[in-house]
């Protein structure tokens, strides 16, 4: 399936190994896989229905492709204006224990769009974890909703759930994994890249939790590379570097930690940075953190060394000026104008943020209707 996007975007082109057959690795266990021989999608074969969407290292380089591959199509008929409501007369339950503005958007509009009702349900509007245990508030939530999202905490919690739903559960965000947010940014890296393989993403500060995390697997699983821009002590947990040192090897992908920036984005594709600080933890961390990774704030001097056709990419919210109440305060106090990166980098035309904030959309749409079973109708 090959679709012609917005103008201004590059062509959006699947790409899939031709062999008769290979071994990868799905999360740490090797599986023998089949392939076509024609270098093209076989659209019917990969059926997500019923499946959970809670981590990257649950799906295969090839089920990924299909996804982003869907969210393409799906967001090519929106901007046509082509009704999508295939999922008419189902209902989603949202939790969210952390606040989001593109992911809550993002879920309610995808929603909207495939013809379901969303149920919002925010730290006050939920008992799971305080009054009613994670397995059961799983259980009640699927009698009444056909799918469940999750944005919170650990990644214990979110497995709980699907542990005990009987109706697909979401990632929408734990301190260890971003998946929904992944599939965003490898569909903005299609259209701007028109492939994957091979393309050298650098991720500038704090890779110790679920965007660096999520970053070294998407590479290792996709055939790209991932260079870790950061001190050593910032650096993913040493076991989840290994499991991802198989998929890389297994799928053509590199992995690499670099404490001297300028050495690990030379060359990159892709310059990506998070916030340094979550809100709500204290005044040390936040003097901690501006000390010890101030040399890796994404600047002018940093894209000009990953060369002319590096593009910014960040999750969002970032701290690129004072202009929020939280930047102002912090600013004044640990004297600061900018933080993970700057503001000429992020309102250059090199930043593709706002390309990638709004396929958060088309993206969890695609998981939604993949799992459902929206894709197969």
């Amino acid at each position: 399936m090959t679709g012609e996007l917005p103008e201004g975007n590059s062509p959006f082109f699947l790409h899939i190994a031709a062999s008769c057959g290979k071994m990868e690795y799905v999360s740490d266990k090797p599986v023998f896989r089949v392939e076509k021989t024609n270098g093209g999608a076989d659209m019917g074969s990969i059926d997500l229905k019923g499946r959970d969407f809670l981590k990257l290292l649950d799906y295969t380089p090839e089920e990924i492709s299909y996804l982003v591959e869907l969210a393409a199509d799906y967001k090519k008929k929106k901007k046509e204006g082509i009704l999508h409501d295939d999922l008419r007369g189902k209902n989603v339950a949202l939790i969210f224990e952390k606040t989001s503005t593109r992911t809550r958007c993002s879920f309610e509009v995808a929603a909207h769009d495939l013809g379901m009702g969303s149920t919002y349900l925010d730290p006050k509007s939920s008992q799971i974890g305080k009054k009613e245990s994670t397995a059961d508030t799983a259980r009640v939530l699927s009698g009444m909703f056909d799918g469940i999202e999750y944005r919170g905490f650990g990644q214990e919690i979110v497995e709980e759930l699907a542990k005990y739903a009987s109706v697909p559960v979401w990632n929408g965000l734990t301190n260890e994994y971003h998946p929904t947010q992944m599939l965003a940014d490898l569909l903005t890296i299609k259209e701007v890249f028109g492939h994957f393989k091979g393309i050298k993403v650098s991720y500038m500060g704090d890779a110790r939790y679920n965007m660096g995390n999520s970053w070294m697997v998407t590479c290792a699983k996709m055939g790209m590379e991932f260079a870790a821009c950061a001190p050593k002590s910032y650096w993913p947990e040493q076991s989840l570097i290994d499991t991802c040192q198989k998929l890389a090897d297994a799928n053509g992908g590199k992995i690499g930690f670099y404490e001297d920036a300028m050495e690990g984005v030379k060359g990159a594709d892709v310059v990506y940075t998070d916030v340094w600080v979550s809100m709500g933890e204290p005044d040390e961390v936040w003097k901690e953190r501006i000390e010890q990774l101030s040399p890796y704030q994404v600047n002018k001097k940093i894209m000009d060394q990953a060369g002319e056709k590096a593009v910014f990419m960040h999750c969002l919210p970032a701290f690129h000026d004072l202009k929020t109440e939280i930047g102002k305060e912090k600013g004044e106090q640990f004297g600061f104008e900018e933080l993970e990166v700057t503001d000429e980098v992020f309102e250059s035309d090199r930043s593709v943020v706002f390309q990638e904030a709004e396929n958060r959309m088309h993206t969890i749409k695609a998981v939604m209707a993949a799992t459902l079973g929206a894709d197969s109708k």
